[in-house]
């Protein structure tokens, strides 16, 4: 009876994870002053350093870098890319400078779906040097006729306080009138 419970609660949450990378038909409302500061309460870390999220999709948790923190500070965390036609890349880099007196190490930087990929540096930053973390949101099959607002998130994880630090990438998605439908070939039998 605890392994169905358990199977069901994972068949839950695989399927809430797959939904997340649907169109988002509801706006979002960001708070740029909060964006960077304020954790998600889902991803709430246990004693162990997984987070919730993490259990539900059996993931292994990227912890936090040990050692000294220090801060960043970004130039925008939150970018927004107006309106693209369904099928475009957006790509964007978040510029930062290490304001602290330690190294600054990113140990992971995860996109909120697969469609949001970050690149970020893997060599620590010293003190007073800049970076970016170059992100790339594919919107294939986001659009709508109207217009689907997509807002996506990357969850950067350093040695700093809060470990978790959120850079938001948002925009409308339409569809391309003059698109050509997608064929794919059904197999013989």
């Amino acid at each position: 009876m605890k392994n169905l419970k358990l199977l069901s609660f994972a068949l839950f949450a695989v399927i809430i994870g797959l939904s997340a990378c649907k169109n988002d038909k509801t706006a979002t409302t960001t708070d740029p002053a909060a964006a960077g500061t304020v954790a998600n309460p889902a991803d709430a870390a246990n004693p162990n350093g997984a987070t919730v999220n993490d259990a539900l999709n059996g993931t292994a948790s990227t912890a936090a870098p040990t050692g000294p923190t220090t801060t960043v500070e970004y130039e925008t965390m939150v970018y927004d890319y107006g309106e693209v036609k369904e099928g475009a890349k957006v790509k964007y880099s978040y510029k930062f400078k290490n304001t602290g007196s330690e190294p600054l190490v990113i140990s992971d930087a995860k996109g909120s779906c697969g469609c949001t990929v970050p690149d970020w540096p893997r060599e620590p930053i010293a003190p007073g040097a800049s970076g970016e973390i170059k992100v790339e949101f594919d919107s294939k099959g986001k659009g709508t006729d109207d217009g689907s607002k997509q807002t996506k998130r990357v969850t950067v994880t350093a040695n700093t306080n809060p470990a978790q630090t959120y850079l938001t990438i948002s925009g409308i998605v339409k569809k391309d009138p003059n698109a050509k439908p997608e064929t794919i070939p059904v197999p013989a039998k």
